[in-house]
């Protein structure tokens, strides 16, 4: 679950960060790269919501 939280960490830093670059700079394809990352990060979020349901269950 600690890699798990890592990871969502890590792609949130990424999202920040292209997410500032397209409302500071209009970078497009920084936006572009911040919608994917989103993604990434949804799924990643519903994975830790199972495994903490687990945890918790433990």
């Amino acid at each position: 679950m600690k890699e798990l939280v890592e990871k969502i960490a890590a792609a949130y830093a990424a999202f920040a960060k292209d997410a500032t670059a397209q409302v500071e700079n209009g970078n497009k394809a920084a936006g572009a790269r911040a919608r994917k990352v989103s993604l990434e990060i949804e799924k990643a979020m519903k994975e830790f919501r199972k495994a903490s349901l687990e945890a918790a269950k433990n």
